[in-house]
């Protein structure tokens, strides 16, 4: 099914992904585990030019979570080997394309080399205008959560902010997404039908969008078919239909 002729009105702002099922997809088929992390790189190609060809301003993907690191080393290493090897590879088609990247998480541990190459990246598409791709890397909602509060809570302490004053705006600004409005759909592939930890504040009104399909699987066409479901539905924010119309 090809995506529909839609004002860029219409389309999600914010489209949120949890990247899932690379190590099922690579078993399936007989091989490693880290050979399903490899197309699955190939399938974030896919999926950011097809975005950004759409004109969605924003593309968050969620790359390696806080729980991640529980992995085996090995598996953690080639992640990370490869995280390295995509942003250098990806700069190119990121500037042909328009791509903006950034990246939220405790980005602070990752490794020096890993947080180097991100850093540069970032640097150098930080004059595109289109699509702006974040990477959420070492992230968790509840330690993004816990930290916004931490903050706040010093800056109260320190008479910068008057507790009277907190307010969603003042929270917002607080996160890590601060750059970023909230996320109008989410999508998760592999089957499952959970948020894992993954922008719990930002996600309060998006559409949630789950598919079967492997996350090295997925596609322009698969992502013509997410928003074609975001499409055909109502948000209505707390009003009724007739409020609407």
């Amino acid at each position: 099914m090809s995506l529909k002729k839609f004002n860029t009105e219409e389309l999600p702002q914010h489209i949120a992904v949890i990247m899932d099922g690379n190590g099922r997809w690579a078993q399936k088929q007989g091989k490693n585990r880290l050979l399903g992390h490899e197309a699955g790189a190939k399938a974030v190609r896919k999926t950011v030019e097809a975005a950004a060809k759409l004109g969605i301003k924003h593309l968050t993907l969620y790359a390696f979570s806080t729980e991640n690191w529980n992995r085996p080393k090995t598996e953690v290493s080639t992640l990370m080997s490869l995280l390295v090897r995509s942003l250098r590879r990806e700069l190119r088609r990121m500037t042909e394309n328009n791509i903006r990247l950034s990246a939220i998480g405790s980005l602070d541990k990752l490794p020096k080399k890993v947080h180097e190459e991100l850093v540069e990246v970032i640097e150098k598409t930080q004059s595109n205008t289109g699509t702006n791709l974040t990477l959420a890397l070492s992230y968790g909602a509840r330690e993004e959560i816990k930290q916004a509060i931490v903050d706040i809570s010093r800056k109260v302490k320190n008479s910068i902010i008057n507790v009277e004053n907190i307010d969603e705006t003042i929270i917002n600004e607080h996160l890590y997404t601060q750059h970023l409005p909230d996320v109008d759909l989410l999508i998760r592939t592999s089957g499952e039908v959970r948020i894992s930890n993954f922008l719990l504040w930002q996600i309060a009104y998006a559409e949630l969008y789950f598919t079967d399909v492997m996350w090295p699987e997925f596609d322009e066409h698969e992502l013509h078919q997410a928003i074609n479901s975001y499409l055909k539905r109502e948000r209505r924010f707390g009003k009724t239909s007739e409020q609407l119309t």
